[in-house]
């Protein structure tokens, strides 16, 4: 029998509530998910790719169906590399939507239709939730500590 493998590709910068909602959510889905740290040379992360891979292999550090990898250049070339048939993205609002089909629409089409993109939409507690967000609350000193897992909370000041 075939796995069902899946990529959830982002910058995880760093990883929140709001994305571990979505993996945690699409485990009983897949039989593995790489949570896939994209390189994207027109961002400059807060925080190393090290340190965000860390921090992800920390959080599913008992779970052996999640795995943390980085990559480069398109996403489909990544779910060739690592097998995946499907990549997961999640949902906050109706714009997001929008954008993230029009991808999907691009990665089906660029994959000769091998690659499906699954939606999950978010818990409602975390809609607000980005990585934008945090890391601006983070840069003002402010309290993030409702937004991200215990993993990152341990260690963002260190």
């Amino acid at each position: 029998m075939m796995q069902r493998i899946c990529l959830f590709p982002g910058t995880f910068d760093p990883i929140t509530l709001g994305h571990t909602d979505i993996i945690d959510r699409a485990l009983p889905l897949f039989d593995k998910i790489y949570i896939g740290i994209g390189r994207n040379n027109q961002k400059t992360p807060m925080f190393s790719e090290e340190r965000r891979l860390g921090w992800i292999r920390a959080h599913y550090q008992h779970n052996t169906k999640v795995e943390a990898i980085a990559y480069e250049g398109l996403t489909v070339d990544c779910c060739k590399t690592i097998g995946a048939q499907f990549i997961l993205r999640g949902i906050r609002y109706v714009s997001d939507f929008e954008y993230e089909k029009a991808i999907a629409d691009m990665n089906r089409s660029i994959s000769s239709n091998q690659i499906e993109t699954v939606f999950l939409t978010c818990s409602p507690e975390f809609t607000s939730v980005a990585s934008t967000l945090v890391r601006d609350v983070l840069k003002y000193g402010g309290d993030v500590t409702k937004f991200l897992p215990d993993t990152v909370i341990k260690t963002i000041g260190k």
